[in-house]
């Protein structure tokens, strides 16, 4: 992989002294503003920051959620030292499900793609940006052209809101400290690649990320942010699980980390 196509699939966290890591968002604006006020106070030099994925999906404001990324991340990089690569924003499971979305007229059973997505909460994005599933659904009766229009208006409307596109096409596959100590990621790895050769597993997890009994591809320790069970911050020998359960009336989680796996500090705030 050549320098540069690398700098676009994974974040590099480089002179980190911590590494604050955030996990589903799903939507839930408050919690996260209630997030954002408390990591200001605890924030120190050095700091680092990893978005875990899922910013789009269950909860009431997908866009004020993404206003508050983009407003967070400002307020960050004002921070003496910090650079645009110190905060980084992964793709999630949800965020993936938009991308395929924007491209559903080239899919070869677009209905039966929409309605794997239906399931997987995608009708509160449409929602968010004044679409509906039942409008979609009517341009795939009429075709790939109809769908194709579709999908340049729904594409148009996401760019209408500033920064949005420009973050959703930013996000990255993975994240890590430049010394190889932490891996960060969405939903989880598959033990038997490595980290260049992961392909969904980074969004749609894997089953046996939690019984990791070795460092991955090198790495102290794997964190994500999601589990299909939101079991809460679960802690393994290489591994970290942080999913709360926000937008599924659980928690929004944020965990500090230093470099040598353990944790600095923690902020859990409940969905309202």
């Amino acid at each position: 992989m050549n320098a540069q196509g690398y700098k676009e699939k994974f974040g590099c966290l480089e002179y980190a002294r911590r590494v604050w890591a955030v996990s589903s968002i799903h939507g839930e604006l408050e919690p996260l503003i209630a997030l954002h006020d408390r990591i200001v106070t605890r924030w120190r030099p050095g700091d680092r920051l990893v978005y875990l994925g899922n910013y789009l999906g269950r909860g009431p404001d997908i866009k004020g959620v993404l206003d508050e990324l983009l407003s967070f991340r400002i307020n960050r990089l004002c921070q003496p030292g910090m650079t645009p690569e110190d905060i980084v924003f992964l793709r999630g499971a949800q965020e993936e499900i938009c991308r395929k979305i924007l491209q559903i007229q080239l899919a070869s059973d677009p209905t039966a793609v929409l309605d794997w997505m239906v399931a997987h909460d995608v009708g509160n994005m449409l929602e968010a940006y004044g679409e509906s599933v039942e409008e979609i659904r009517r341009y795939l009766r009429e075709g790939i052209l109809a769908t194709t229009k579709w999908t340049n208006r729904f594409r148009e409307k996401i760019r209408a809101h500033p920064g949005h596109n420009e973050l959703l096409v930013s996000l990255r596959r993975a994240a890590f400290t430049e010394g190889g100590e932490l891996l960060f990621v969405h939903a989880g790895v598959d033990p038997s690649c490595s980290i260049n050769e992961q392909s969904d597993s980074f969004w749609w997890g894997n089953s046996r990320f939690n019984s990791l009994d070795e460092p991955f591809d090198g790495f102290h320790l794997v964190i994500r942010g999601f589990e299909k069970d939101h079991s809460g911050i679960r802690i393994m020998p290489h591994s970290v699980s942080m999913d709360g359960g926000c937008g599924y009336g659980g928690t929004l989680n944020a965990i500090c980390f230093n470099l040598d796996g353990s944790m600095d500090d923690e902020i859990s705030i409940a969905t309202a």
